[in-house]
């Protein structure tokens, strides 16, 4: 799917026509820059590789440097390829072409890549909603424990993905369905019905869907 690189900006609120209130985040999405573009008959495949956010040569490795010389393109802090679908096409498309979030309509639903907020090494009440110990009637010394892990002698091992304590967050996760509730073009910002993943000013991927 084609879609543009951008940033959480925040979560905010607006109204609709009935005067109801809808959540929202905002998202500054691009704008970007096609810096490549694949071919069947060159890569084997089709696909825009896109470029978000300038920085300067200095700050760029050596192999993206020669890259981006290659395809006179200036030098982006962020590229990722998007693929078409069926019924999208990349052939008016052109290396150079500025991307920009009017690609998008209002009422379009669109799919939300991020990562979410890393919450570093926690429990199983955080990690996975446990419900704890009892308070009294003699428990006592783990209140917040995760209990027991596994059986006895047989099969004497304790069985993968049982919940327990570790690293929460700081994953990749992707929000599906989502609607588009307003767009201001001038300044390349949307607004998403709900909520998505990362923290503000974290990088997202924003992808059409059909």
């Amino acid at each position: 799917m084609l879609g543009l690189i951008g940033k959480k900006i925040g979560m905010t609120q607006i109204f609709d026509a009935d005067g109801k209130v809808v959540p929202v985040t905002l998202i500054q999405a691009g704008p970007c820059q096609v810096v490549c573009k694949m071919t069947v008959e060159k890569n084997g495949y089709e696909a825009l590789q896109i470029g978000y956010e300038e920085k300067k040569e200095k700050h760029t490795t050596r192999p993206l440097q020669g890259h981006f010389k290659k395809h006179n393109s200036k030098f982006y802090r962020y590229v990722k390829e998007f693929r078409p679908t069926i019924d999208q096409s990349i052939e008016e498309m052109k290396e150079g072409d500025t991307i920009k979030a009017d690609m998008f309509n209002t009422e379009d639903w669109v799919s939300i890549t991020g990562t979410s907020k890393g919450r570093g090494f926690s429990g199983v009440m955080k990690r996975h909603h446990f419900a704890g110990f009892e308070q009294s009637h003699g428990a006592h010394e783990s209140f917040r424990g995760g209990g027991s892990i596994g059986q006895c002698a047989q099969p004497s091992r304790v069985f993968k993905n049982v919940k327990m304590a570790g690293q929460h967050g700081n994953k990749q996760s992707t929000m599906k369905h989502m609607q588009i509730v307003k767009i201001d073009a001038e300044q390349n910002l949307i607004m998403v019905r709900g909520a998505v993943p990362g923290h503000r000013n974290a990088l997202v991927f924003i992808k059409k869907e059909f």
